[in-house]
């Protein structure tokens, strides 16, 4: 067993910029949703093609250096594709942690020291150990979210 500290990190939104595909997708197409996350359920290709959020894969190269980091996030329901996506955006970007992608509805299940979130959907209001509700006013950055759990650590 090791004896570093677990941290789990959520996937869209977080690693991934999944509204500006959102956005780019929905730019693109003549079809019509009534609420514009409904290409999120639609789409094809949108987790595929979405880009890294600035800083993240950087952040998480230096997190793996003193914990035992894993990728959790969460594929809609709707969404069959999003699945098989989410796997080949990982092995892509991050060729390391595609064995250490966990897909969930139940974020709160799993037992881990840190779970870097930008929401609280999922479990992730529920979870054990310590919420880093990353984006918002005391984790603005992925910045603040490195230094604040490698002095914690």
């Amino acid at each position: 067993m090791t004896e570093n500290k677990v941290v789990y990190i959520d996937l869209d939104g977080v690693i991934v910029d999944l509204i500006g595909q959102m956005k780019k997708e929905l730019s693109e197409t003549s079809k019509v949703y009534e609420d514009e996350t409904d290409i999120i359920d639609d789409s094809e290709t949108i987790f595929i093609n979405s880009q890294p959020i600035p800083h993240a894969l950087e952040s998480i190269v230096e997190l793996e250096k003193h914990f035992d980091v894993y990728i959790l996030s969460t594929a809609p329901w709707h969404n069959i594709h999003s699945w098989s996506q989410k796997r080949i955006w990982v092995d892509k970007y991050m060729p390391t942690m595609f064995k250490k992608l966990i897909l969930t509805h139940h974020k709160e299940q799993l037992i881990g020291e840190y779970l870097i979130d930008d929401r609280l959907k999922n479990g992730a209001a529920e979870f054990k150990g310590e919420h880093i509700h990353i984006f918002t006013e005391k984790f603005p950055t992925w910045q603040t979210v490195v230094e604040y759990l490698i002095k914690n650590k």
